[in-house]
């Protein structure tokens, strides 16, 4: 990779940091854009491999993501129960 495209990568990815650092959404996502095209253009080939790749990625994070609201289910209704039953006790 050139000097000035590693520079550019630097220094967007580090200006992405800090904007979204400083909760300027638009700007941080824009300038990592910046980073990640300068990569693509230096390495299309990973980049198309992860292009291939990123379904099964999205696929094991919605199981996961499935996994966390079914143990959230669980925990809110085991709370709710156990509530009930010291509310019990204390009316006794």
């Amino acid at each position: 990779m050139d000097a000035w495209k590693k520079a550019v990568v630097a220094g967007a990815a580090g200006g992405a940091a800090v904007l979204l650092a400083k909760k300027r959404w638009p700007a941080g996502v824009l300038t990592a854009g910046v980073a990640l095209a300068v990569l693509a253009s230096e390495y299309p080939e990973k980049f198309e491999d992860l292009q291939d790749s990123l379904p099964q990625y999205f696929d094991r994070g919605m199981r996961v993501m499935e996994m966390i609201s079914r143990a959230g289910q669980k925990i809110a209704k085991l709370a709710e129960q156990s509530g009930y039953e010291v509310w019990d006790e204390i009316r006794s």
